[in-house]
């Protein structure tokens, strides 16, 4: 092929300095690390130089790995046009849904999504003999999980198979220890200086939850954007966290004297190359962090930050999970600023003020650590590995998300129990797809026909816009008549699902169909015979489906009518959403409480928005909710009306149904029930339940409401107040009775057999709780005996008087209250079982006067000035000079003379 390559563009780029560096690196190890500033060539001429297209090395076969499609098509139309080429010659490009490649490619620039499906169905990666994992930096999930699948290659089948980490920051240290100790090569970008401009927002902004960013916020980007264009020259590049922000911030800059315009995911073909070529006049660049590091925009000069990016978050407990906005790293703001500063001198506006910088974090989270793992896990049991124990991975997988994952998997059929990948299961993987949509559209085939299934999972892939409704049916159909870019990348994907469905051969039954373990249920509505679901337990986490069961194929005769699609099966395109969302979200069936409200399988409370006409329905399957961080319910973003007998069927493995005793309202309950994981199916009370049942119910009452529930007379708390003070004075077995906790641990050894016996709250009350208590004595000792001797109820005062001793404080001596006058004569201070007591020295009208544990010190020095005090306010009472040596009395003086 005859090209003309563009010498003096490739000369340019600042990465060509190290390539001999770099070269030799692979040669003498057969991995490296490629570190390099964006802008410097590091995607475009590196690929080239390997591949022996530039350069005149020897000529190798090279796939290049690009996180997003997006960047993967730049990359390769701009490595195209490097050698004077078409897109589809010496390089190619293939993502998900379009491959523009042909026999004379050389460099193919793929997705690492693409490059795992590959790796699974050819280990060897046959014929390739270099890969360049590109922007491996960004830590995503595929790019790390492709990087532990090709060292695996290297190691146990084709060593000679070259590896490159290309990475935009120089934290490079662990990709080098990943690759066994790989050569760093770092290459210095042509940078420029950038001056930083602090620009907070003038009032405070609400922090962003889930998806949602405040307007306020929005607003004033849009307005630092306008500042910008007023105060420095050359284009404007801002970063927002999605496409609904900038579809917002454009919204906003109306009438500025520039182009604005769009670089995302979801942009037209021609809108990202608009932004990605040079321009004769001024332009300002809404983009996601996809132009971070993956792209270069030319003629930037300025870059405005919102300081906001979007990660994935999974909440195990509540089974909800999406995308949610986020603070941007220090290292994604550093990127960011380094835009301004390619070509030129620039500058970047940071909508946030100084002193938040150091609280930022310092990297972004790596995905492994904080996203749904249903997928990883399931590749991971595809390549042999079902626990990832031995990949060489950057990051372990968090335990509980691959527990999680592995629920997940053995309930859609996808492993068996010991974590293997079922033929199912390998289908499964070779759709693309979570496994919950795999399941969906495996299952969803086989009722609905291939085509609508995939129509409605590529719904479900990629979340409508919200113009289209919070209704998936209605969503649907919008789609089918849409003309927006959404809907022709919607059409493109269900396409590329309809081919996968039909390939994976949807209508296949036995051990590729069901996890091991199944057991049939009812059928769908509308459908013949009876589907067997995989047993598991309910979810904890978004992304992550449990049900297995299988919907059977539709009946031979397929009727048309109203509400229904062309080609389609005989269910209405309402009834066909419906199962499709209920089979990808089993445990997010959820049932109508009233008031527009909705409980989900999952436990988790839902409700969709104001007008939406979801409210009135009796079931729905929700398919994509969020919740804010204070927010008990969650909100409803997307789902499909269903009814009972559909959710029934698709979660079918969360059907349970049985006797429920429990404590609820302050009383016991008991009810046999049907439900369907937290959602309650049907009730009835029980008349004669299970006794083991009821008695556990009484404790968990105990345990909520305290022993309080018990009859406590005066005597019983002052014994167990008594044994406490032993437990803790003299240990031995004297029991811990100061503990709710500790008593009811022993309920057995004191609360029987009258627990036994009650079977409500009204029949605790009966149990005498000091009669109960007397049972905990160390009787078989012999020591229970001294009860009375080592803390007596009662201390004999010299007056006569037997006083009451309260031994009620926690932590403190037993505390003597009497009257002042009736310890005249006692030199020595009472003790209990040892210990002094606290003696409370009252007056003679009751009143408190003194505290000591001392009788003998205060006699001699406190007495005096407490008689001073009192004996002018009680003069008919005895204030002797000498107590030590007086009588004790509980009388008056004229009493006493008498």
């Amino acid at each position: 092929m005859t090209r003309q390559l563009r010498q003096t563009d490739l000369d340019a780029l600042p990465v060509r300095e190290v390539l001999p560096a770099l070269v030799s690196a692979l040669d003498a190890h057969g991995t490296a690390v490629l570190c390099a500033p964006p802008g410097t060539g590091k995607t475009t001429l590196v690929p080239l130089v390997l591949a022996g297209l530039v350069g005149g090395g020897p000529r190798r076969r090279v796939v290049v790995a690009e996180p997003r499609r997006i960047a993967a098509r730049a990359a390769a139309r701009r490595m195209a046009w490097l050698l004077g080429e078409e897109v589809g010659g010496s390089v190619g490009f293939t993502v998900r849904g379009e491959r523009v490649a042909g026999p004379d490619t050389v460099v193919e620039v793929v997705t690492t999504g693409v490059l795992l499906q590959r790796l699974q169905r050819d280990q060897e990666l046959a014929g390739v003999d270099l890969v360049v994992l590109d922007e491996c930096h960004e830590r995503h999930l595929d790019a790390d999980t492709v990087a532990a699948f090709l060292l695996d290659v290297r190691e146990t089948l084709r060593p000679e198979l070259r590896l490159v980490a290309a990475s935009a920051t120089t934290d490079a240290a662990g990709w080098a220890r990943v690759l066994g100790g790989a050569p760093v090569v770092e290459a210095a970008g042509v940078s420029y200086p950038v001056e930083t401009v602090w620009s907070p927002p003038p009032r405070p902004v609400r922090p962003p939850h889930g998806m949602r960013v405040d307007p306020a916020q929005l607003a004033h980007v849009a307005s630092v954007v306008r500042r910008a264009l007023a105060e420095r020259g050359g284009d404007v590049l801002c970063f927002l966290p999605g496409v609904g922000e900038i579809a917002r911030v454009a919204g906003q800059l109306g009438g500025v004297d520039a182009e604005v315009l769009q670089i995302h995911g979801r942009a037209p073909a021609a809108a990202q190359d608009a932004a990605l070529s040079v321009a004769r006049h001024r332009r300002v660049i809404l983009s996601t962090a996809v132009a971070e590091s993956s792209l270069t925009v030319p003629g930037v000069r300025v870059v405005v930050d919102s300081g906001l990016a979007r990660e994935p978050r999974v909440d195990h407990a509540r089974g909800l999970g999406a995308l949610a906005t986020v603070r941007a790293s220090r290292a994604a703001g550093r990127q960011r600023a380094g835009r301004a500063g390619r070509e030129a001198p620039g500058t970047v506006y940071r909508c946030w003020a100084e002193a938040e910088d150091a609280r930022l974090p310092s990297f972004p989270s790596p995905e492994i650590r904080i996203a749904d793992l249903a997928q990883f896990a399931l590749q991971a049991a595809c390549w042999g590995d079902p626990d990832a124990s031995g990949l060489a991975l950057l990051d372990p997988p968090p335990a509980g998300a691959m527990a999680a994952a592995r629920e997940v998997l053995l309930a859609v059929g996808a492993v068996d129990g010991a974590g293997r990948p079922t033929p199912r299961g390998l289908r499964m993987a070779r759709l693309g797809l979570h496994p919950r949509l795999a399941r969906a559209l495996l299952d969803g085939s086989a009722a609905l026909g291939a085509r609508r299934a995939a129509e409605l999972v590529a719904l479900l892939s990629e979340e409508p816009p919200r113009e289209y409704g919070d209704d998936l049916a209605g969503a649907w159909r919008r789609a089918r008549a849409g003309g927006d870019g959404y809907a022709s990348r919607w059409r493109a994907e269900a396409r590329r699902l309809e081919r996968a469905a039909a390939a994976a051969g949807t209508g296949t039954r036995g051990a590729a169909g069901t996890a091991r373990g199944s057991s049939p249920t009812s059928p769908l509505p509308g459908t013949g015979a009876s589907p067997p679901p995989p047993p598991g337990a309910a979810p904890r986490e978004p992304q992550a489906s449990n049900g297995g069961s299988r919907i059977p194929a539709p009946p031979a005769c397929e009727a048309r009518g109203p509400g229904r699609s062309p080609g389609s099966g005989a269910a209405p395109d309402d009834v066909a959403a419906g199962r499709i969302a209920a089979l990808a979200f089993p445990e997010r069936v959820a049932k109508a409480k009233g008031g527009g409200a909705f409980l989900m399988a999952s436990g988790t409370a839902a409700e969709p928005g104001e007008g939406s006409p979801l409210r009135g329905a009796p079931w729905l399957a929700v398919a994509v909710a969020d919740r804010g961080p204070h927010s008990a319910s969650a909100r409803v973003r997307l789902a499909a009306v269903i009814d009972e007998d559909t959710a029934r069927s698709a979660a079918a493995h969360l059907l349970a149904s049985g006797e429920e005793v429990h404590w609820e309202d302050g009383d016991v309950v008991a009810r046999s029930a049907e439900r369907l994981g937290a959602v309650e199916l049907a009730v009835r009370p029980l008349k004669n339940p299970d006794p083991d049942l009821v008695r556990a119910a009484l404790l968990d009452g105990l345990r909520s409401e305290g022993l309080g529930l018990l009859r406590w007379s005066a005597d019983a708390r002052a014994l167990r107040a008594r044994l406490a003070f032993l437990h803790r004075t003299l240990g031995g077995g004297w029991p811990d009775v100061a503990d709710d906790d500790a008593l009811l641990e022993r309920a057995g050894d004191w609360l029987e057999p009258e627990l036994s016996r009650a079977r409500r709250r009204a029949d605790l009350g009966r149990i005498d709780a000091g009669q109960a208590l007397n049972r905990l004595l160390p009787w078989a000792s012999g020591e229970a005996v001294r009860l009375d001797e080592l803390a007596p109820e009662r201390i004999e005062v010299p007056s006569g008087s037997r006083i009451r001793v309260d031994y009620s404080a926690e932590h403190g001596q037993p505390v003597l209250a009497v009257k002042l006058q009736e310890l005249f004569g006692l030199a020595e201070t009472p003790r209990v079982a040892g210990v002094p007591v606290l003696v409370h020295l009252l007056s003679p009208a009751g009143r408190p006067a003194a505290v000591t544990a001392d009788l003998a010190s205060f006699w001699r020095g406190g007495y005096r000035a407490v008689r001073a005090e009192l004996r002018g306010r009680y003069p008919k009472h005895p204030w002797p000079e000498d107590p030590a040596t007086a009588e004790p009395t509980r009388h008056t003086n004229a009493r006493l003379r008498r």
